[in-house]
């Protein structure tokens, strides 16, 4: 039903944009286009260390029905879908508050002390569920810093979220499997289609592109991004071997 409803949605008819008949909360469209420009430009003043997200004391776990438990405390309850990818999803703390990737492709803010939804933003292309079965699920780790949440989900989307209403600072048309890292200005993703991209954070835009052999988590150390076995200087790029 939740998927039916989405491509109703992406067919073009009225008021799905604004609200969602089983998910409470306003929620905006994330993609102006879905091209990707690289600009070849060289990145600089970096710091020495990565940002670094402390989730340990974050108790509250998710379950593959996007059940949000504190305990044997129900705090969210979203919709569950059969097409889905098999991780270990884990809620962000973040002050009061907690954000949640689903695998129906949505992030979540939510007041768990009230279990109030602040807002739900879709980190997916519209296009994506016009085709049937998609696989939109948030499954790399959601890192909250500052005034924004950055997330990124199977549904092509990597985006910067204001956290305060969960509208988009900016999306890149780039699917995101596995945790990023945020090092001063620049975030570093490792994208599905077997890319490592620099991303400026203040506008989306990408500094450079190169490939690599296997989809990892990228490390950032010493003005390098490890990527497994593979070296690249984060100023520009370019493969160390």
């Amino acid at each position: 039903m939740r998927k039916i409803l989405a491509i109703i949605c992406a067919l073009g008819l009225t008021a799905c944009d604004k609200h969602d008949p089983i998910l409470s909360g306003t929620r905006v469209a994330i993609f102006d286009n879905n091209q990707i420009k690289v600009l070849d430009k060289e990145v600089s003043n970096l710091p020495e260390i990565a940002t670094v997200i402390d989730s340990t004391d974050c108790k509250y776990t998710q379950d593959s029905s996007n059940v949000i438990w504190q305990g044997e405390r129900k705090i969210f309850s979203g919709f569950p879908t059969s097409n889905s990818v098999k991780s270990e999803q884990k809620p962000v703390c973040s002050g009061k508050y907690i954000y949640a990737g689903l695998t129906t492709g949505e992030l979540v803010k939510i007041n768990p002390t009230n279990r109030h939804i602040v807002w739900i933003a879709d980190i997916y292309r519209a296009s994506n569920l016009t085709g049937g079965a998609s696989v939109v699920d948030i499954i790399a780790p959601i890192m909250p810093v500052g005034d924004s949440v950055y997330v990124g989900g199977l549904g092509d989307a990597f985006c910067r979220i204001n956290a305060t209403n969960g509208a988009k600072k900016w999306c890149l048309d780039l699917g995101v499997s596995v945790g990023f890292i945020i090092v001063g200005d620049f975030a570093f993703v490792v994208g599905t289609d077997s890319n490592l991209y620099a991303i400026n954070t203040d506008k989306g835009e990408v500094y450079w592109r190169t490939p690599v052999q296997e989809i990892a988590a990228p490390v950032y150390e010493n003005g390098r991004i490890l990527v497994k076995k593979q070296q690249f200087l984060a100023k520009n790029g370019k493969n160390l071997k």
